[in-house]
């Protein structure tokens, strides 16, 4: 996501819910072709439509999550401040559970989702690493 973190939240949000929206683009792409390979569908027009359905859904996902957490930045006046990134995390997994039809999907999803955006944006903060040699 190279430029997503250029500049300060709340700002540019066409911009930042476009990267988050072509994110989640590929991550639908890429779970789809797991899904095709795994489920083996009947004919190449279901593969397609299951392709498409997934990269759809996982690209809303991300436009939400982008244009909620830049909007929540702008509206709370506060960019900086991690429940920005609850707050989108949690919308997503509100869309998510509706799509699915389902409030169980829907709250356990925004629990999830906006934990693990929260922590994103914390560990951003505070300079946590994933890989790499460990700072000493």
């Amino acid at each position: 996501m190279a430029g997503y973190w250029d500049g300060p939240e709340g700002e540019e949000c066409p911009r930042r819910t476009w990267l988050t929206t072509r994110v989640g683009a590929a991550a639908g792409l890429v779970g789809s072709a797991y899904r095709i390979i795994l489920l083996r569908p009947s004919s190449a027009l279901s593969a397609l439509q299951m392709a498409a359905a997934d990269s759809v859904t996982m690209a809303t996902l991300g436009a939400v999550f982008g244009l909620t957490t830049c909007l929540s930045a702008q509206i709370r006046e506060k960019p900086e401040d991690p429940l920005n990134y609850f707050i989108g995390g949690c919308t997503t997994g509100v869309v998510l559970g509706a799509r699915a039809r389902s409030y169980m999907t829907g709250t356990i999803a925004c629990l999830g989702f906006g934990a693990a955006a929260a922590l994103m944006k914390i560990g951003k903060q505070e300079g946590w690493r994933l890989t790499g040699p460990p700072r000493l």
